[in-house]
This record gives structure tokens, sequence and C-alpha cells, in this order.
């Protein structure tokens, strides 16, 4: 039990240092990824005004068919691309990239490289 909590106090800590450096603006908003062992979440973020401007789950009715499991880095990728398209409808091309604390490796490097693919400029 303390090692969990150890864990979830440190990737709390690393949340923290990463979102004192990365601010999203309504030039360039912050593009969070969230993630799970069996979904990943990624949304664009206005903190200035503090709404969120858009989001995109595996959870997602659009995606939920598309998806065998959401805990893979095929899901992330289409979750990835389904996040850029909705940016370029609502005017948005460049973003922050926030990570929350993860390791831009597996499921979060396979959504931000699908997002890049779609047009969105990280």
């Amino acid at each position: 039990m303390r090692r969990e909590l150890i864990k979830t106090w440190r990737h709390a800590c690393r949340v923290q240092r990463v979102r004192r450096k990365v601010r999203g603006a309504a030039e360039r908003p912050r593009l969070a990824v969230s993630r799970s062992l069996r979904n990943i979440e990624a949304q664009i973020i206005d903190d200035d005004t503090g709404r969120t401007l858009c989001a995109v789950t595996t959870r997602a009715k659009e995606l939920r068919d598309q998806i065998r499991c959401g805990g893979n880095a095929a899901a992330a990728k289409l979750v990835g691309k389904s996040l850029a398209e909705k940016a370029k409808q609502l005017g948005i091309e460049r973003v922050c990239f926030d990570r929350r604390g993860r390791k831009y490796h597996g499921r979060v490097k396979a959504l931000a490289d699908a997002a890049r693919e779609a047009g969105l400029k990280l």
C-alpha cells in the first residue's frame, strides 16, 4: 500500500512541475493527455479562461465502435486523429503539449504523432 501511495505522490509532483512550465493561452491552447490502463483521453484547454475547447476519449460514441481495446497504441492514434480534426474545425492549429507527468513513450507518443499527422502543430 505504501508503494502505491509513493507512486501516486511522485506522479502528482511531476504533473505540478510540468504545469508550472506549460501554460495554454487563446492563441496556443494546451493539449493535455490523460491515460489509464483501459482508456486514453485528450483535451484542448484554454488556461486563460479555464475552459475546455474540445475533448476526445476512447469512451466517446464516435470512436467506441472503431476501437476494440481502449488501452493500446492503436486506440491512442484514433483519439489523436479525431482530436486534431475537431481542433481544425474550431480554428486551432498550434497547441502546447502536456503529457501530464507521463513519459513521452508508447500511447502518449502515438497520440501526439497521430495529431501531428492530422495537421496539428505541437
